[in-house]
């Protein structure tokens, strides 16, 4: 189960001022990293979303991880996030359009419907709300009872 993840911005407070919204939660300064915030969903498993400074790269480290600053850094990423709201889509529709950021109502190929929201058009957060979520959840329960006989690699 997922505590929490974080994802680059180049306005971390204001990107996670728009995640806070968006689960009708809260955001703050993280204490441990200068520059980050972290968007708290009120939920009562604590998710959270930390925004850290886009570039802002870890690495192994000898007793944790480093952090440094990557020279040239990519606008975009290539993982994404799918979060839980408790937004209607048109209320969702309303935050992107107040932020000047795109916002998609997408169907996945009729197994279940989302909303591509993409953070500065940059980093896309995918939205369900509860309903659509319970729909994803019949399809992933089915996948994995397709490869529940299948070998694990060890």
């Amino acid at each position: 189960m997922m505590i929490h993840a974080s994802i680059p911005a180049d306005h971390p407070e204001r990107v996670a001022r728009v995640i806070a919204d968006l689960w009708r939660g809260r955001y703050a300064p993280f204490p441990v990293a200068p520059g980050v915030y972290v968007a708290m969903s009120g939920d009562d498993r604590g998710t959270q979303i930390e925004v850290g400074p886009r570039g802002r790269v870890a690495k192994p480290g000898a007793k944790q991880l480093e952090i440094f600053d990557s020279p040239s850094p990519s606008p975009y990423s290539e993982v994404h996030l799918n979060i839980i709201s408790p937004l209607s889509e048109h209320e969702i529709m309303a935050i992107a359009e107040r932020e000047g950021w795109t916002a998609l109502a997408c169907d996945r190929g009729g197994f279940f419907k989302l909303i591509e929201f993409w953070v500065e058009n940059k980093f896309m957060l995918e939205l369900m709300n509860e309903h659509e979520w319970a729909r994803y959840k019949i399809v992933t329960s089915k996948m994995a009872a397709a490869l529940s006989g299948r070998a694990r690699p060890d």
